[in-house]
């Protein structure tokens, strides 16, 4: 299958892991506080299945294509562009940081602060928008140029989204009491992971020679590094044990290489 054939395919696989953050905002109806530990697996399992593709397939694809020093600079600058991205959010509407606040003992804002709670659910919104709008072109980039990988790259992103659609709708939910409005504002910052996957298709469709394409590919790895080590892992530990996270990162690898052998 071409380029061309998989850009349905990539594009729904990129709406399906925006969507996932619905169902953190589905799971924050019958919780009072996202301490939702049985997530510490399955973010360590994305961890390990995001960064064995990285290294074993994105990052190696794209330096035999287009050279190491070619592939390794998009590798770092999709490293230094997400970690840009992080920088510029506040620390207190970060929606990462927000989750590590709630799942210790004391709340981002103090009980009953309608309005403090209303405002960190909005920016948590817009930066969760931020946060995945380089995800959404990464998984859609993937699954650009293999399907199979793009469908193991979409799922661990959709398990990333799940906690952060918590971030969102939580805070929401305490500050209006109406599930609907917390529900969508988690769905609405979701979608722009499919945002991104169609504005870079848009942008980038004249342009996707075989070679700008392995550098994507090698950017897409970069992204996906820092995700894994800077978000993924450390919300993973805060949730649950350390021998717990680490049997999702191997078992996520493990999965990855069985499946790419059988290919």
């Amino acid at each position: 299958m071409g380029v061309s054939e998989n850009i349905i395919p990539a594009l729904l696989l990129t709406l399906a892991a925006g969507l996932c953050t619905g169902i953190g905002s589905a799971i924050a109806y019958f919780i009072k506080k996202p301490k939702i530990v049985y997530l510490a697996f399955l973010l360590g399992f994305s961890a390990g299945v995001m960064i064995y593709i990285s290294f074993m397939e994105l990052l190696p694809d794209s330096l035999q294509a287009i050279g190491k020093f070619q592939g390794l600079a998009a590798f770092f600058i999709g490293i230094a562009g997400i970690g840009l991205i992080d920088m510029l959010v506040p620390e207190r509407e970060n929606p990462h940081r927000w989750l590590l606040t709630q799942v210790g003992d004391e709340p981002a804002c103090p009980r009953g602060e309608e309005s403090c709670l209303m405002r960190t659910g909005l920016f948590t919104a817009l930066a969760i928008g931020i946060h995945n709008f380089p995800e959404g072109l990464a998984t859609f980039t993937s699954a650009l140029s293999d399907v199979h990988l793009g469908v193991f790259i979409a799922i661990a992103i959709a398990i990333h989204n799940i906690p952060e659609g918590i971030a969102v709708s939580v805070p929401i939910f305490f500050a209006t009491g109406n599930k609907n409005k917390a529900f969508f504002y988690s769905f609405l910052s979701g979608m722009s992971e499919p945002a991104a996957a169609i504005i870079g298709y848009l942008v980038l469709l004249p342009f996707l020679t075989p070679a700008v394409l392995a550098a994507l590919l090698a950017f897409t790895a970069g992204v996906m590094i820092y995700i894994s080590l800077d978000e993924l892992l450390p919300m993973a530990h805060r949730y649950g044990h350390g021998h717990l996270v680490i049997a999702g990162i191997i078992l996520g690898m493990l999965v990855m290489a069985v499946s790419l052998v059988m290919l």
